[in-house]
């Protein structure tokens, strides 16, 4: 006998979205415990800095969870509308719109409005845990232990099932050890560190490369962000959410390249600085901001794990590195994977099966909606992160064509395979390293897109698939290298 049916480890936004779901689809017929380890006064928050993120969500991924588990967002935990992101090249010169219709949200009041919705639906929390570690039973997690850390006493539940939603650095996915599949580390190279200011600002030159009420804006230049990418997104009209990413072996790179001693403070600074749109920023003193209107946080930019279970345990969201690898947005896939994790665990608790095999079924689930295109855009990151601002501008200039562009509108690779000889003549000689780069990581999408397509039905097979995904991306990763000599 279990003290619960299902824990849910990690209180923050996807973990309040695997509660909701579970709690959904079993008819609140389930026992639900939530660990959160902040205080109730601080639900789900990432680190001392605050919920560090970007605040964006497309509306499609937030319809999709409405759709699915009925839990709707309104005011205030929606800030503000957006009609799109805009993605600029490092000249300006070539605007990429993709993710279409969504919102900003208020980090700060979404966790306080989805803990009382998820109490609501009868799930139990516990806050001020520190999870240490899993409990086994042989090959099969049958619960959590740790500290409370008010307390100072060992701490000790257990379930049915586990669900691991404590973020990208988790302590429970690193100690697994009934499991060989799911894979523990992260490599340096797929984490990206991001800063961000919440600010209020007086309006400078009007500039809508810069700043646009309407439009999300990511800025792609490797001396600004390295890497990854500058952000400018719209609060309101005179309220923002401005930061940048960067991939920190690529900062040591531009820094020897420039002959500067720049880290992630230092470029989120001069990145505020030079745009010319705000002026007079200040930190936000609002009284949802005033302890989240600064602050630092690692993000996963890769495919998500490649297997999401074992025995008893589940990982999901930041845990299962699901933030999408292009321009790490996580909390798009932590609604759809939130979504769609309810029913596979109630599906397995009321068959009384809660093995890898029975769980298997969410990592086909996942990939389905979501996850086929993931490695894809790995490989589309890694080749953009070898070029220059100039070869990136004259890519997004010379080779993106409408359906190029709708392609990534989708969140999805563009389709460059076809280009061939005199394509590359007739869109310039000169840059025949970035149409190569493009037209091979097009083709190895396609490849990539297939094989997670035929994601093994069941456990016996994923040894083999694994093995021959690692040895197209290993394949990818050192051809995709040689483009930046």
């Amino acid at each position: 006998m279990t003290d619960y049916d299902v824990i849910v480890a990690g209180g923050g936004l996807t973990g309040t979205i695997v509660a909701q779901s579970i709690a959904h689809y079993s008819n609140q017929n389930l026992k639900i415990l939530l660990i959160d380890r902040n205080a109730e006064i601080y639900p789900g928050r990432k680190s001392m800095s605050g919920w560090t993120c970007g605040d964006a969500c497309s509306k499609e991924a937030v319809d999709f969870m409405t759709e699915r588990i009925k839990v709707q967002w309104t005011r205030p935990e929606i800030e503000h509308d957006v009609k799109g992101v805009m993605a600029f090249s490092p000249d300006k010169e070539t605007a990429i719109p993709f993710d279409g219709e969504g919102y900003m949200l208020n980090r700060q009041k979404l966790p306080e409005i989805q803990n009382e919705r998820t109490k609501k639906m009868g799930v139990e929390f516990d806050f001020e845990i520190n999870l240490t570690g899993l409990i086994y039973n042989e090959q099969q997690v049958v619960g959590v232990q740790g500290i409370n850390n008010k307390t100072k006493q060992p701490y000790k539940k257990t379930a049915k099932i586990v669900v691991d939603a404590t973020g990208v650095t988790s302590m429970l996915r690193n100690t697994l050890k009934n499991s060989t599949k799911v894979e523990r580390r992260i490599d340096r190279r797929d984490l990206e560190s991001t800063g961000r200011y919440i600010m209020y600002f007086e309006p400078g030159t009007r500039d809508l490369t810069e700043f646009d009420p309407d439009y999300c804006i990511i800025h792609l230049d490797q001396d600004i962000a390295p890497g990854g990418y500058g952000w400018v997104f719209p609060k309101g009209e005179r309220k923002v959410n401005i930061g940048l990413g960067i991939e920190k072996t690529l900062l040591e790179k531009r820094n020897n390249r420039l002959g500067k001693k720049d880290n992630v403070q230092s470029l989120m600074e001069e990145y505020l600085h030079r745009n010319k749109a705000i002026k007079n920023a200040k930190l936000s003193q609002d009284i949802e901001d005033i302890n989240n209107n600064s602050g630092i946080f690692q993000v996963s930019v890769r495919r998500q794990n490649d297997c999401l279970v074992s025995g008893g345990y589940m990982l999901v969201g930041d845990s299962a590195w699901m933030p999408k690898p292009i321009d790490a947005g996580g909390i798009g896939p932590a609604l759809i994977a939130g979504a769609i994790i309810g029913s596979n665990i109630v599906q397995a608790i009321e068959q009384n099966d809660v093995s890898e095999k029975k769980l298997w079924q969410f990592n086909r689930d996942f990939i389905k909606e979501y996850g086929y295109k993931t490695a894809g855009l790995e490989l589309f990151r890694r080749l953009i992160q070898t070029l220059t601002n100039e070869q990136i501008s004259y890519g997004m200039k010379h080779f993106l064509g409408n359906l190029d562009v709708e392609s990534i509108s989708k969140g999805e690779h563009p389709d460059f395979s076809g280009l061939g000889k005199i394509g590359m003549i007739i869109r310039g000689i000169l840059n025949k390293t970035v149409a190569e780069g493009l037209k091979y990581t097009s083709g190895q999408n396609r490849w990539l897109v297939e094989h997670y397509n035929n994601y093994p039905k069941d456990p016996s097979g994923f040894e083999e698939w694994k093995k021959s995904l690692h040895k197209t991306l290993d394949e990818s990763y050192a051809k995709i290298d040689t483009f930046g000599k």
